[in-house]
């Protein structure tokens, strides 16, 4: 990120908090392009799984029941393997097909102008003082759509804060701060809930069989949580982050101006009308189509929340079509698309825009792969796991010290189902043998899972947050966004493990059957 000298009217600039989040830029915009970065660390991995898969470690992985060897990649079988799948880790490489299929729709939709007056209208109805928590709420609320937050909610937030004369930067972080920084917290239930519980449950009953978890046995936690983090989000944003960036990322001059996005034309806003109700006529064509009891939407259970249904499968389609649909509508009405190559040409001019991100994720599926096959990551994992339980401390400090692992395995390991499938079948029992309920356990590790996945490279789409940034400021890098992110990372850290100990002190209700204690009382 390009850097200005101080302003004399600059007052944080020698703050310690400033002076703290110019020395992580510096250290992070001197590493080279994240697309360089995978690549080095591919080959690090390598080096490191040669070294380490001539000793012997003595970490049993819980599942398997067996020591947990490093497998050495330098082998020609292994060379071979990683060549035989390189094609199959990149087309496999979840967010990649989520964003193109996601933003299909959304580019249809912006390019028409539906999204455009849509965000026109919401800004005139939401006061200047009000719109970061209103962005934050709505980040939240993306995690029952899964991964929509980071294709949709994230680079609105940018145009958002434009559009209102704000640094375009501070809504793409506030947005990614709501979507990632809280993703095991929302305002209603997500399959977050019962992907968990899963794991939970199964590591109870290796400490006693006949132990039964509820999927929503933190719910009256995450969701009272959400006020906390609008809260702490509003105050990083408006107070730490973007003061920062007035003086420390001015917005590139030959970016698109913004538009005015308080007033449109009466033909906008009855094109944006006719669109709505299209987009409601799909919807309620959706609700009769998922609500029978037979409906194959509908899991073999007949659930239509569970991972396995088909409408949680294809959360990712429908917003496609979600968009996709009004924004042909509103074209049509409003004459933004005269013929169907109108349409096709928005999909090609958005999928152009994110042509670099594609790029990082080549060589990130790769990095992910190998990282896996090594196994560096399980036993880093397992070995903090056990020596957390070697200590051997009181309840709060464990899940205090618990939470610090979690969050920071989580910059090595960002999947929320992976770090808990290994490490939950030793902290739970763990726990549970020192009176602490496994629901207790699995919020402690939630506030943990979360507030690292904003600073962490190796999370998924975090590639992508610096192409969303890089629209408004060219030369923004990984260092540039990890200082943005930080103060987020810290604040949301703190004061949601402190308000998981006064929920705690106060006996307050984790969730439906969510206990404190072991055995339960």
């Amino acid at each position: 990120m390009s850097q200005t000298p101080p302003l004399p009217n600059d007052p944080d600039h020698n703050s310690r908090m400033d002076r703290f989040l110019n020395t992580v830029e510096r250290i992070g915009d001197k590493l080279p392009e994240p697309a360089l970065i995978f690549l080095y660390g591919m080959i690090i991995v390598w080096l490191c799984s040669a070294v380490l898969s001539q000793f012997h470690f003595d970490v049993i992985h819980p599942i398997k029941g067996h020591p947990i060897g490093i497998n050495n990649l330098l082998t020609g079988e292994a060379m071979a393997k990683f060549l035989s799948t390189m094609v199959k880790n990149f087309t496999d490489f979840a967010p990649l097909g989520i964003i193109l299929v996601a933003m299909l729709g959304v580019g249809v939709a912006e390019k028409s102008g539906f999204i455009n007056t849509g965000l026109k209208k919401l800004l005139r109805q939401t006061p200047d003082k009000l719109l970061t928590p209103v962005l934050v709420v709505v980040a939240i609320l993306s995690h029952v759509a899964s991964n929509a937050g980071y294709v949709l909610v994230i680079p609105l937030g940018g145009i958002i804060f434009h559009a209102a004369g704000r640094h375009p930067l501070a809504g793409i972080v506030t947005a990614f701060a709501g979507v990632s920084g809280t993703y095991s917290a929302c305002f209603v239930p997500t399959s977050t809930d019962p992907l968990l519980q899963a794991f939970t449950q199964s590591a109870a009953q290796t400490f006693d069989p006949d132990y039964k978890v509820n999927p929503l046995c933190n719910y009256f936690f995450t969701a009272s949580s959400c006020v906390l983090l609008v809260l702490v989000i509003w105050f990083v944003t408006d107070k730490i982050v973007e003061p920062r960036l007035k003086w420390h990322a001015p917005i590139d001059h030959d970016i698109e101006k913004a538009t005015d996005m308080r007033s449109y034309t009466s033909l906008e806003s009855k094109a944006f009308k006719i669109a709505c109700l299209a987009l409601f006529a799909g919807l309620l064509l959706l609700a009769f189509f998922i609500f029978p009891k037979d409906s194959p939407m509908r899991s073999p259970d007949g659930d239509l929340t569970t991972l396995d249904a088909p409408l949680m499968e294809s959360i990712v389609p429908l917003i496609f079509l979600i968009f996709v649909v009004p924004g042909i509508v509103y074209g049509l009405v409003a004459g933004t698309f005269e013929k169907a190559k109108d349409v096709i040409s928005a999909m090609g001019e958005t999928i152009s825009k994110i042509s670099s991100y594609m790029i990082m994720a080549f060589f990130c599926s790769q990095f992910l792969a190998s990282f896996d096959d090594s196994n560096l990551g399980t036993l880093l994992a397992l070995s903090s796991a056990g020596a957390l339980k070697a200590l051997n401390l009181s309840g709060q400090f464990t899940i205090v010290l618990m939470i610090l692992l979690t969050a920071t395995i989580n910059v090595l390991i960002s999947s929320a189902s992976a770090k808990w499938a290994m490490i939950a079948p030793i902290l739970v029992p763990m726990l549970m043998a020192v009176g602490i309920a496994p629901e207790l356990a699995q919020a402690a590790y939630r506030v943990g899972d979360s507030a690292t996945d904003t600073i962490s490279p190796l999370m998924n789409f975090f590639p992508l947050m610096v192409v969303y940034c890089q629209r408004y400021v060219k030369d923004t890098g990984i260092g540039s966004l990890a200082s943005l992110m930080v103060p987020y990372c810290i604040y949301m850290l703190l004061f949601w493990s402190v308000y998981l100990l006064i929920y705690w002190v106060l006996d307050l209700p984790l969730g439906i059957q969510g206990h404190y204690g072991y055995p339960p009382h």
